[in-house]
């Protein structure tokens, strides 16, 4: 199924007022960020959307594809990565890939080393191909999962919650995906992964409240708070190698 617009239309909160947003249209590439205090309805949101949701769900809220409500949801429409998302297949990693690529009717052997090599820039412990899925750790399935999304899968629409708690290099996940002219709709707290989205949709009580598009102003500040995320991360990654830092090492 191509998709051209995604629209979410506006239902109520929990109270059972209608939502202050009536409409969301989201386009092949574009980037959302639901942003809002835990409670405030950012997964419910997300559920809708994965379930083409038709004025069924408790928000009472319309998932419009390409203008029209769905019937029945498609397969391979919506991919979703959550932070518990894991593998359950017992297989190799090379195994699965090349299973998946098979199904999609695509060259497993010629996607093989880009699709690692995706993956590796991901996480912080590489993978090998002959590597047990089962072995891998949370944030090695879900590089993985990314850049199978990203490479292999048609799907169009991306769901993440909360990919900052992932365990993967969380800029990067959303890059690639939005360079993949996905829609793709990320609940976060992270104030960067809020501004590297086109637009933000504030949620409060269960409902949609605000639609902001990143200014410019907000733009030089994401560049100021990445090179201070960067600098975490840095530490992060040493104290997890078993080092120690040095004062002069951190420069906010």
């Amino acid at each position: 199924m191509i998709i051209e617009t995604v629209t979410i239309l506006a239902g109520f909160d929990k109270e059972g007022r209608a939502e202050k947003v009536g409409r969301v249209d989201l386009r092949p590439g574009d980037s959302l960020a639901l942003v809002g205090p835990t409670g405030s309805g950012k997964s419910e949101l997300l559920s809708d959307v994965e379930q083409a949701a038709c004025q069924d769900t408790q928000t009472g809220r319309t998932i419009l594809v390409n203008g029209e409500p769905l019937a029945e949801l498609p397969a391979g429409l919506v991919a979703t990565l959550s932070q518990k998302t894991n593998f359950v297949m017992d297989a190799t990693v090379e195994e699965f890939i090349l299973l998946h690529a098979e199904s999609k009717g695509r060259d497993g052997q010629a996607l093989l080393k880009p699709l690692l090599d995706m993956t590796n820039s991901l996480c912080g412990e590489p993978i090998r191909a002959d590597m047990s899925l089962q072995v891998l750790s949370g944030g090695q399935s879900r590089a993985l999962m990314i850049a199978d999304i990203a490479m292999l899968s048609d799907t169009p629409i991306v769901l993440i919650d909360e990919v900052e708690n992932a365990g993967i290099h969380k800029f990067k996940a959303l890059s690639v995906l939005a360079g993949r002219r996905k829609v793709v709709v990320t609940a976060t707290h992270d104030p960067v992964l809020i501004l590297m989205n086109d637009t933000r949709l504030v949620m409060q009580n269960g409902g949609m409240s605000a639609l902001l598009r990143s200014s410019d102003g907000e733009r030089e500040c994401a560049e100021d708070l990445k090179r201070m995320d960067s600098t975490l991360m840095q530490a992060r990654e040493a104290l997890r190698m078993g080092k120690t830092l040095a004062a002069k090492e951190i420069m906010l």
